[in-house]
């Protein structure tokens, strides 16, 4: 590796946790830098189907180490969920590492966000509600809670009066009694947290660092997309956290000079989670769009929700990789584009101007000329190199280009 970073190049659910989950074979460190439960990546393996949100993909190799950095806002009864229905399926967390400096999603931030979407009316932008907008705005008020703070003396203060203040604002803002934010409860719930989790908590930098002068090879996993990014997205209709190659050096401690590699991961197409009143250029005809959906199963790993379809949108791609300076690109679903029957046979590419029509049909064989012709276009219009392909759900139905496209 030694440190490879693994991002999304478009709006998230492009296919990470199969990227992800094939590198972590290889990975001594695997690190969770950004985002929270908002995001999921799907993992296919001998055990079956995983949805994970806030562990590592790393998590399934027992060699490896799985660490939560500090970017990550962790939500304690998602958390404590993951690693219990991990365990009941045969996979240990004893790996597992969270920093000290992550922050926690309380009651009060799922109670904010939900009232702060409705307020948008129609121009709701289609969060999760799982309080990821709020606790982040807490992170930079000054206003958090953080992992550490379970094992302070001050802890239940602390607590009380950000409980206090919370539910103040909810009532004269909203009008919303905090029927649900009762402090002995909410207490309770992250006494038992703390017990739960004191065994993984820890600094998790000195541990980064320690690796990095090691040489080990340390695989970054990022959440979302770049067109999420709070500052490079479609703004407003974007996340709250940062999603670029830079959140994973602030999300981790890790040094910029540290990064040997830095790979986009790209569907072969585009899919957006979001309302229908937000702009989406290269958006398929429902026509075709509603089958394909079907053929492809696309639906949000957190939320079930229906995700709209397009066709690849090389100009945000371009755009993507300039920010992030991708060293590689992993394009996936190319199975799933090629083998759904198209009219005309015919597949897109939108350049930034127009769209370059391509022929189609090559099945799961991504060696067919047809495939191979999309994939030198996609590497043509983004100006990176594809250096992975997926062409199926399974861990090792992933190829790894060595020279041009000769397999």
């Amino acid at each position: 590796m030694p440190v490879t970073v693994v991002l999304g190049a478009q709006w998230g659910d492009e296919g990470k946790g199969k990227i992800t989950d094939f590198l972590a074979k290889k990975a001594d460190v695997c690190v969770r830098f950004s985002g929270g439960d908002n995001a999921g990546h799907t993992v296919i393996n001998k055990r079956g189907e995983f949805k994970l949100h806030l562990i590592p993909c790393g998590i399934f190799n027992p060699e490896t180490l799985c660490i939560i950095g500090n970017g990550v806002a962790v939500n304690p009864n998602v958390l404590i969920g993951e690693m219990a229905a991990l365990e009941q399926r045969g996979v240990s967390c004893k790996n597992l590492r969270i920093s000290s400096k992550a922050h926690l999603i309380m009651p009060w931030h799922l109670a904010l966000d939900g009232l702060q979407e409705e307020e948008r009316g129609e121009g709701k932008i289609g969060t999760t509600k799982r309080g990821i907008g709020p606790v982040f705005s807490d992170k930079i008020g000054r206003f958090g809670l953080r992992v550490e703070d379970l094992f302070a003396e001050n802890m239940e203060q602390k607590l009380r009066k950000l409980r206090e203040r919370s539910a103040t604002l909810l009532l004269m803002v909203y009008g919303y009694k905090s029927y649900d934010l009762m402090y002995d409860v909410i207490l309770k719930n992250l006494l038992d947290f703390k017990n739960r989790i004191s065994p993984f908590v820890t600094e998790t930098e000195p541990v980064l660092w320690e690796a990095c002068d090691q040489k080990k090879r340390i695989l970054m996993e990022g959440a979302q997309g770049i067109m999420l990014d709070p500052d490079f997205g479609t703004y407003p209709e974007t996340t709250s956290s940062p999603c670029t190659l830079a959140s994973a050096l602030q999300g981790s401690g890790i040094s910029w000079m540290e990064i040997k590699e830095v790979i986009g991961v790209v569907k072969a197409y585009t899919t957006r989670v979001c309302e229908k009143n937000i702009p989406f250029k290269t958006e398929m005809p429902s026509a075709i769009a509603d089958p394909f959906r079907e053929h492809t199963k696309e639906y949000g790993a957190t939320t079930n929700r229906p995700r709209r379809i397009g066709w690849l949108d090389a100009s945000y791609l371009r755009y993507a990789a300039r920010i992030n300076g991708f060293t590689g690109l992993a394009v996936t679903r190319m199975d799933s584009l090629g083998t759904f029957h198209f009219s005309g046979g015919k597949v897109k590419i939108w350049d930034g101007n127009k769209y370059l029509e391509m022929p189609g049909k090559w099945g799961r064989d991504i060696k067919h000329l047809n495939a191979i012709l999309f994939l030198q276009a996609v590497e043509k219009l983004a100006g990176v190199r594809v250096k992975y392909i997926s062409y199926g759900p399974e861990r090792e139905q992933v190829a790894i280009v060595k020279n041009r496209f000769l397999f």
